[in-house]
C-alpha cells in the first residue's frame, strides 16, 4: 500500500510538471515546438497570456507564462513569427493574471 501510495504521488508530480507552462523564446523557428504570432486585439487570440514573475506561478494550462533563460529550463519552445498565417498559436498579452485564458480551446493541446 505505501508502494502504491509513493507511486501515485510520483505520477502526479510527473502530471502538473507535463501541465506547467515556462516558455523559452528561441532565436530559429527550427528549435521551437510552436510558432507564436502577438496579435493586436484580445477577440483575436487564441490564447490570452499573462507574463508571471516567478516559475511557481506558472503552472496549469490557462495562459500564464513564465520566460526562462535557458531552454532546457522550459517546458515548451517558442518562436515568434511575423505574420499571424506563419503561426500555430495566435496569443495576446494581457495586463492582469485574472484575463488570462482560452479563447480557442481546440489549441490547447499546443502547449501539453
Amino acid at each position: 500500500m505505501k508502494k502504491l501510495f509513493i507511486l501515485c504521488i510520483a505520477l502526479l508530480g510527473i502530471l502538473i510538471q507535463a501541465r506547467s507552462q515556462k516558455i523559452y523564446s528561441t532565436d530559429a523557428d527550427y528549435k521551437a515546438d510552436i510558432k507564436v504570432y502577438v496579435v493586436d486585439a484580445d477577440y483575436k487570440a487564441d490564447l490570452l497570456v499573462y507574463k508571471v514573475d516567478a516559475d511557481y506561478q506558472a503552472n496549469g494550462n490557462e495562459g500564464k507564462w513564465y520566460f526562462t533563460d535557458a531552454d532546457y529550463k522550459a517546458d515548451k519552445k517558442i518562436y515568434f513569427v511575423d505574420a499571424d498565417y506563419k503561426a500555430d498559436l495566435l496569443i495576446y498579452f494581457v495586463d492582469s493574471d485574472y484575463k488570462a485564458k482560452w479563447n480557442k480551446a481546440s489549441k490547447k493541446q499546443l502547449l501539453y
